[in-house]
């Protein structure tokens, strides 16, 4: 028995296709609606702010893998609001890869996407439609419950090829260089886990009279996770340091924790809370500061690279939408929640979240308001999945003033998505023997 077990397993190995090669499609459709908020002429006039449209994201990728050691992807996509003219034609991938299976060492070079821990920091935030990735070299070691990755980007603008090194806001990401390293362990079956990450970003100068000039903030901080029965905790700090894009120093921070209950695969439940630290008044360049304060360091973190959509509220008032004029006040974001899945293929969530900046002002008081979350998804088979949800916030005073939402402070939010991600042709063959 045993040896026809073996005969078996040899006989399926060798049957295996030395390449594969895979065409896919991803058609995702979202419509949303909101009422109230960001509009406070319109509101001066007696109306209601809304808005009402639907965005679409299509893409193809098409993959090859040669055994175990060797890959490439390339995936164009287009993205754009239904009835825009013009809209967003790019390539949201497009890279190879090699891995050496005995020593576990590794490079992938191209455009790819960053997903890292908790994607806090460095995230692929698909929600967006525009597939936030990066022109990168990534390299590393994969093995015994370690890895180590290394990062390595540069980003050049096409009209600026003959004329410096200078990379301005329009490309794929805003900063213009990029080294990073990230450092993961795991215990066998992820009982506990431990990542280090360091990262030093080149920005370019918004300074008038230094335009060619680089600045560089870095990025040091850790994230652990414990898993140890049904309860699980994890967290994360990050520091910030260096200088931002005008030029002055940087000394921010941010801190996070988590604790999960999943009793079973049918519902969880959750409590976590985020702080990151702000500035107390507007952070203003030494040129034109008639009447403001000049800043002598910047302590409002920023997580430019992270899925902020899912960790600051899905309305996405913090880190995807500014505070007025740039200010960076920081954000405390106290949050508790549940899934549970009544069924097979469907899911439930809900979740609520206090939030209230991080400073003191004299003029401002903390609170920024409380938000409620429903979100629901359903799969129908492998390929086709149904998403709605609806979003109720009541703002502050302080919420108006910074964010410039309704004076009534209440707004609502809902759409509905439907997601398609089909396996149009996938093949494999082996190589010719040579005679």
């Amino acid at each position: 028995m045993i040896l026809m077990a073996l005969m078996t397993v040899f006989t399926l190995q060798a049957q295996e296709p030395q390449n594969e090669f895979t065409i896919d499609a991803k058609i995702n459709t979202r419509g949303e609606v909101r009422v109230g908020g960001f509009d406070p002429e319109e509101e001066a006039s007696g109306k209601t702010p809304k808005a009402l449209f639907v965005m679409g994201q299509y893409r193809l990728n098409v993959g090859y893998k040669r055994a175990d050691w060797f890959e490439v992807r390339l995936s164009p996509q287009f993205s754009g609001i239904w009835g825009q003219s013009g809209g967003n034609l790019s390539l949201a991938e497009g890279w190879f890869s090699m891995r050496h299976q005995k020593t576990g060492l590794f490079a992938k070079i191209g455009r790819q996407t960053l997903e890292y821990d908790d994607e806090r920091i460095l995230g692929y935030d698909d929600w967006t439609m525009t597939a936030p990735t990066h022109d990168v070299l990534k390299f590393g070691y994969e093995g015994h419950g370690h890895k180590v990755h290394g990062l390595l980007a540069y980003n050049q603008n096409s009209d600026n090829v003959s004329s410096g090194t200078s990379y301005y806001a329009g490309g794929i990401q805003p900063y213009k260089t990029m080294q990073a390293l990230w450092y993961h362990y795991e215990t066998p079956k992820s009982l506990f886990g431990i990542s280090l990450i360091g990262m030093n970003v080149g920005m370019q100068s918004q300074k008038t009279d230094k335009p060619d000039t680089t600045f560089y903030q870095q990025l040091v901080g850790s994230y652990l996770f414990f898993k140890p029965s049904i309860v699980s905790l994890e967290g994360a700090f990050y520091y910030q340091l260096g200088k931002e894009e005008h030029g002055i120093p940087l000394d921010a921070y941010m801190g996070s924790a988590k604790l999960k209950i999943t009793p079973n695969d049918k519902y969880n439940l959750y409590v976590g809370y985020d702080y990151l630290s702000g500035d107390k008044f507007f952070a203003v360049p030494a040129e034109g500061t008639i009447g403001m304060i000049y800043h002598d360091k910047i302590r409002g973190f920023c997580p430019i690279f992270g899925s902020h959509h899912d960790f600051y509220g899905a309305m996405d008032f913090f880190y995807v939408e500014s505070y007025v004029g740039g200010f960076t006040p920081g954000l405390q974001n106290l949050y508790t929640g549940g899934s549970v899945r009544p069924v097979k293929g469907l899911n439930i969530n809900a979740a609520y979240h206090f939030f209230a900046i991080a400073t003191n002002h004299d003029y401002l008081k903390k609170p920024l308001g409380h938000e409620i979350e429903f979100s629901l998804d359903y799969s129908f088979g492998r390929f086709v999945k149904v998403g709605a949800g609806y979003s109720y916030m009541r703002g502050t005073e302080t919420m108006e003033i910074l964010q410039r939402v309704s004076r009534n402070r209440q707004l609502h939010w809902g759409w509905i998505m439907i997601s398609v991600t089909p396996t149009l042709f996938t093949t494999g063959w082996d190589d010719k023997k040579r005679p």
